[in-house]
């Protein structure tokens, strides 16, 4: 196998490992406080929310050790057992225990920051100049596919149920762990790439970790990126673009945990309640693969710059939380198990309630594709530090949000995004607006 053969079959790997994970992980998210919600044991006084809280939480702290780690580990193994952690979270809902499910949401904190830091090393490795977008374009389709399988089943799995029994529980998780283990076993299959450095040139990926003169290295190298990641943290762009992530990790909050959470509560829906979570999960990952798809892989050929893309992502969001605030009841969030008979302006739609879901994963992907853009553009000599700022700020963002989902009315939530969306796209064209100067000075914009 030629070595451009043997990184593009990686990068299917990496994806696809990445894909099984999700299915399990994202279907978990997606319906863990409904299924909280229907347990009869009354030794259990966990909270799906507060699970996400502590998970968002710690991931956005561990993002300042988690280079460190996959240094000192190497991405494969950093990997392999980030996915153990995933698969241990997953696996609890199997037989709950209050102790064990905030325990393990601890530890995923850790293992996702791991896991994401690991996932761009890999992706790196494997990529040039040349191949870097096709690659994180292929990783970006088969992740965003995740949204697809695991909601899918539920869908099937849940038609016509008002009420999740513990034998129904136990058979969808039991299910969603085996496939996260999957996942996590296919990443041996991911090929070491030769080193191709030049002799005397550091290659952090290949030393070995009893090398005490290489871990001094390590060491000295992670510090020197906590120390550029705090003195970036303060430039002028990433203040503003703070704002606009902010907003990211508020509505992923919504609608990973919450949107779910609020149709299965609403028994007006009738029988199809609890399978329209599944179905809900199922478009929000056509919006967000429309939209990666669109945004994402094309982005060559848009000469018009970032800011309509993310115009389009707030008008489209804006749509849906009008919608939602018509279509679904305020106490829909915070619900008990035997849902909500009330109504809030209209009479609840499913229809309604299922083109939201498209919409979210529709906007959500505008922003992101075009914060990455932007974040890839400015910070080109100091991406790491960069992206981990991005990732600290939405990460707390999105811990916050889980916080008062279990305490606010689905109207403060929205409102809540309302304003701190409309502040962040206007952040966001600021910097965009100081790009497209910078470009007009030298640069090829349209080549971004």
């Amino acid at each position: 196998m030629s070595p451009e053969s043997k990184k593009l079959f990686n990068i299917l790997i990496l994806g696809v490992s990445f894909m099984f994970i999700f299915t399990a992980f994202q279907t978990c998210g997606n319906i863990a406080q409904t299924v909280i919600t229907n347990l009869n044991n009354t030794e259990f006084h966990g909270s799906g929310y507060t699970s996400m809280s502590i998970i968002y939480g710690v991931f956005s702290a561990s993002n300042l050790i988690s280079p460190s780690v996959v240094a000192i580990v190497g991405p494969q193994l950093s990997m392999v057992i980030s996915g153990v952690f995933y698969s241990l979270y997953i696996a609890v809902f199997i037989q709950p225990s209050t102790w064990a499910f905030y325990t393990v949401s601890v530890f995923i904190g850790v293992a996702a920051a791991v896991l994401w830091t690991a996932q761009g090393n890999c992706l790196t490795v494997n990529s040039d100049e040349n191949s870097i977008g096709r690659n994180s374009g292929i990783f970006w389709a088969l992740l965003q596919s995740s949204l697809f399988f695991g909601n899918l089943y539920i869908y099937f799995a849940w038609q016509g149920k008002t009420h999740i029994s513990e034998s129904d529980r136990r058979t969808v998780f039991i299910a969603l762990t085996v496939i996260s283990l999957v996942g996590t076993v296919l990443f041996f299959l991911i090929r070491k790439q030769e080193d191709t450095k030049t002799p005397g040139e550091e290659d952090s990926t290949n030393e070995l970790p009893g090398d005490s003169l290489s871990s001094q290295s390590k060491m000295a190298r992670a510090v020197a990126a906590f120390k550029k990641s705090i003195k970036l943290s303060f430039t002028k762009e990433i203040l503003l673009l703070s704002v606009t992530t902010a907003y990211t990790g508020l509505e992923l909050t919504f609608f990973t945990g919450v949107y779910g959470t609020c149709i299965g509560a609403v028994n007006r829906f009738g029988n199809e309640e609890k399978s329209l979570i599944g179905l809900s999960g199922i478009f929000i990952g056509v919006g967000e693969v429309l939209g990666g798809g669109i945004f994402g892989l094309v982005s060559k050929k848009n000469c018009f710059g970032r800011n309509p893309v993310v115009m389009l992502g707030i008008v489209v969001h804006f749509i849906a939380f009008y919608l939602i605030f018509f279509n679904i009841p305020n106490d829909a969030p915070i619900a008990p198990m035997e849902g909500t008979d009330y109504m809030a302006y209209m009479i609840p739609s499913k229809e309604v309630a299922i083109l939201c879901s498209f919409l979210l994963g529709l906007g959500d992907s505008c922003f992101n594709t075009q914060l990455l853009s932007i974040l890839g553009f400015l910070y080109s000599e100091d991406s790491a530090p960069a992206f981990a700022i991005f990732k600290f700020v939405q990460s707390i963002c999105a811990a916050v949000a889980y916080f008062y989902s279990n305490y606010f009315l689905l109207q403060w939530q929205l409102l809540i995004m309302v304003v701190v969306g409309f502040f962040g796209t206007l952040t966001f064209f600021v910097v965009e607006w100081e790009a497209a100067a910078f470009v007009g000075r030298g640069s090829d914009y349209s080549s971004i």
